[in-house]
């Protein structure tokens, strides 16, 4: 197999080593192997692997210009509206809607980052970046919240008429109509690329659109003669504002910590359990980096196996996962030697470090 596709094997545990494969298939499934890849070429090579890195960051790079320029002019004709009108409500919008774009900027310089490669310092590359621009795309909504709060309060104490009611109104639709396509459209390329801070920044376009609801709402309690209309929404625009925001912690918190879908970790576990030598899988684990996956696993084979075979297992189970994984990028496999009985255990040296 690996004459056909060379490439660098540094992460294949002790028993890998670096000496290129023998395919310990039979022959005929060797030819079909081959033949497979012949008829639907392609390569697992690191320049392979870079070019989807960096179509997925460019697709990123697109959703946030093209949002930001929608949102940017969505704000600009709401705050025209602001200014003539004295509408709080219409106000914690536009500043939201504000903020919504300008988040592009972190998520821009974190896709950027995301392209450069690895370096002695940065030897999984800048792929965290994304997660730092999450954080601040947190710490932004948690600010627009705060001063759609702060506005309200102040317009319920020092209650003011609401001039221009139906601007007012067209402000509200154009903002939802907006928000809402820039949301479907972030959220479903975050999802597409594995970023999960383009979700949470699609989330927050979502409950943008919604407040603009709200101030179309509060425009026509307006219209009926209750004052205190306008900023009762600026209100429920902040709790609504406070609700997304849970739910973009949560999704920016839980990539921070690593966490993933166990489903893919479920699948994993079965990809590498029918590649032909896998006796058993151990610890597997999956981890993000920025919008592209890692995994590191252990899997059991023959103990007799020579080590060009249990090398070979190693890239088989690597090359099972790649196609099996979405956004899986590379995978540590350490090969393991099924245990005998009366044998001592290999791995009793690092016992007293695991336990530490």
């Amino acid at each position: 197999m690996n004459d056909q596709h060379p490439r660098r094997h540094e992460h294949h545990g002790h028993e890998a080593g670096h000496e290129p494969a023998h395919d310990a298939r039979t022959p005929a499934a060797a030819l079909r192997h081959r033949l497979a890849h012949l008829l639907t070429p392609h390569s697992h090579d690191s320049a392979y692997k870079l070019d989807p890195a960096m179509e997925s960051s460019a697709r990123g790079m697109r959703a946030l210009w093209v949002s930001l320029g929608v949102l940017g002019g969505t704000s600009l004709a709401q705050a025209a509206v602001v200014a003539v009108s004295g509408s709080v409500a219409l106000l914690g919008d536009t500043v939201h809607n504000a903020a919504d774009a300008l988040t592009a900027v972190p998520l821009g310089i974190a896709f950027v980052l995301g392209r450069r490669a690895a370096t002695r310092r940065f030897t999984y590359g800048y792929g965290r970046a994304e997660d730092l621009a999450g954080l601040v795309i947190v710490l932004t909504i948690a600010a627009s919240a705060a001063f759609a709060a702060w506005a309200a309060m102040g317009r319920l104490l020092d209650p003011r008429p609401v001039t221009h009611l139906p601007a007012v109104a067209v402000a509200a639709l154009v903002g939802f109509a907006g928000n809402e396509w820039v949301a479907r459209y972030r959220i479903r390329v975050g999802r597409e690329i594995g970023s999960a801070a383009l979700v949470a920044d699609g989330l927050h376009a979502r409950t943008d659109g919604l407040t603009s609801l709200a101030v179309l709402a509060g425009a026509g309690g307006s219209a009926l003669g209750w004052r205190p209309a306008d900023p009762v929404v600026g209100l429920a625009i902040t709790v609504a504002i406070l609700l997304v925001l849970r739910d973009a912690a949560r999704e920016v918190f839980r990539r921070m910590l690593d966490a993933v879908d166990p489903a893919l970790v479920d699948r994993a576990e079965r990809t590498v359990r029918a590649v032909p030598g896998v006796r058993e899988v151990g610890e597997l684990r999956l981890r993000w980096i920025g919008h592209r996956l890692r995994a590191e696993l252990a899997v059991v084979v023959d103990g007799e196996a020579t080590l060009r075979q249990a090398h070979a297992v190693a890239v088989e189970a690597e090359h099972a996962l790649l196609h099996a994984v979405p956004g899986l990028t590379a995978a540590l496999v350490h090969a393991d030697p099924a245990p005998v009985p009366g044998e001592r255990d290999p791995h009793l040296a690092l016992a007293h470090h695991l336990t530490a």
